[in-house]
């Protein structure tokens, strides 16, 4: 039995919202879903809860447009970003650093940052450490969500790598056991260690 005419008609709608949402975001360099998705609504007139794409269905929208429409700067630049993360990640080395988000899921581009989990015994570690390696760096915070409706203030320290934005989220030792929730899907973020990053730029296709 097929679908009846509404349901057809809300995956279209979802459809083309996540689309649009995505050529916002791929124009603009910025990965705010609720900005892009809210701006992509209005300049299609749709206005229902049930036709919003969630972001993961976004992020996908994105990945696809950026290989249809950028597929040689933005693998150029991907690859250029998983570089210089692996170079960071070799840096701090001691702080047993993993690859999350857009560089590690491949819906980056040149403005995007690369973000790094980091764990130690305390921030303060990792203070000294760019100090000693004369690192200036910016310090925030950030709300990590857990599975189970837990959620921590993690410290952040940001700084740039030539023109690389690196944003760095310290979790204490044992943080590695359980990944916190991706606002993108609402599932444990996938981490790469170093060694899982190399293999992934060795798998990279040659025609960059």
């Amino acid at each position: 039995m097929g679908h009846p005419p509404n349901h057809h008609r809300n995956a279209q709608q979802r459809i083309l919202l996540a689309q649009a949402a995505a050529r916002l975001m791929a124009e603009s360099g910025q990965r705010d879903f609720s900005a892009a998705k809210r701006k992509a609504a209005e300049q299609l007139g749709i206005h229902q809860r049930r036709y919003l794409p969630d972001n993961d269905e976004i992020e996908r929208a994105l990945r696809e447009y950026l290989h249809l429409f950028q597929h040689h700067s933005q693998s150029q630049q991907l690859h250029q970003l998983r570089q210089t993360a692996l170079k960071a990640m070799s840096l701090l080395a001691p702080f047993s650093p993993r690859l999350v988000g857009p560089v590690l899921r491949g819906s980056a581009d040149q403005h995007t940052p690369i973000n790094l989990h980091l764990f130690a015994e305390s921030s303060e570690n990792l203070v000294i450490f760019l100090i000693e390696h004369k690192i200036p760096f910016n310090q925030s915070e950030q709300r990590i969500r857990y599975a189970g409706g837990r959620e921590e203030q993690r410290p952040v320290f940001s700084f740039f790598a030539g023109e690389n934005a690196l944003k760095l989220t310290i979790f204490p030792l044992n943080g590695q056991r359980q990944a916190p929730l991706s606002p993108v899907d609402g599932r444990p973020m996938q981490r790469a260690s170093h060694s899982e990053l190399e293999q992934l730029l060795e798998d990279e296709p040659v025609d960059r």
